[in-house]
């Protein structure tokens, strides 16, 4: 029997106009998937709408995929797979996969010689690298840092060591709500000549990229409080 093909659906990062950021391939195939694996149940629908998905959205099955979903579950979500139905993996927010608990059903698929198709979308890690204007040919993302103080304040000399050791590019994430400490503690903790890029609200009218020396932080620093950002040092 033909196996279906997993396709790795692409989100917005924020609210806005999916036909500004996406090509008419999204678009042609959700319209023909009716099996879905995503974060947010809720979420999703109103994203398949948004992108004009023109199955009734109570037809559509959807199998729930993130921090609380038990790990044994996981096999059984793509049975519709390997009973030759096509299915979309969608995040909720940038690529699947991609600091993105999606990454798991993709490995499982994998292993059952299943075809994965990825769609090209934005993603927060890409494009605050291309907009930093630190290295790009060398670069580690490290999701989100320890919240022990301690701990977090070791991996930023860490990590500050690496970038300039190796000329390599350290990007790592907060909870929005947090961003203003954790850039409080940058200021601090790193060498003043070391290069520290925020990016927020990437692809929103509210875009920010700020990119300079930590000694320049200090004397007009923004708030960043709520709103989603990369962090980057090199």
């Amino acid at each position: 029997m033909r196996k279906g093909e997993l396709y790795l659906i692409p989100n917005l990062l924020g609210e806005g106009d999916p036909k500004l950021y996406f090509g008419q391939e999204l678009f042609d195939t959700i319209k023909n998937l009716t099996f879905f694996i995503v974060e947010s149940e809720k979420n999703a629908r109103r994203y398949l709408i948004k992108l004009g998905m023109e199955t009734p959205i109570a037809d559509l099955t959807f199998y729930v995929l993130n921090k609380h979903t038990d790990s044994n579950e996981l096999t059984s979500f793509i049975k519709p797979l390997k009973e030759g139905i096509n299915m979309g993996l969608i995040s909720d927010a940038g690529c699947p996969g991609v600091a993105d608990p999606g990454a798991e059903i993709v490995k499982i698929a994998h292993a059952q010689n299943i075809l994965i198709r990825p769609l090209v979308g934005p993603s927060s890690i890409l494009l605050g690298l291309m907009a930093s204007g630190f290295s790009g040919q060398s670069f580690a993302f490290h999701g989100y840092l320890p919240h022990d103080n301690t701990q977090r304040s070791k991996l930023i000399k860490q990590l500050e060591s690496r970038a300039k050791s190796e000329k390599q590019t350290q990007l790592f994430i907060e909870t929005p709500f947090r961003n203003d400490k954790l850039l409080d503690e940058l200021i601090k903790t790193l060498n003043k000549d070391s290069m520290l890029c925020i990016a927020a609200d990437l692809t929103l009218p509210s875009e920010t990229v700020i990119s300079k020396p930590v000694a320049e932080w200090n004397r007009n620093k923004p708030s960043f409080h709520k709103r989603p950002a990369i962090f980057l040092i090199f």
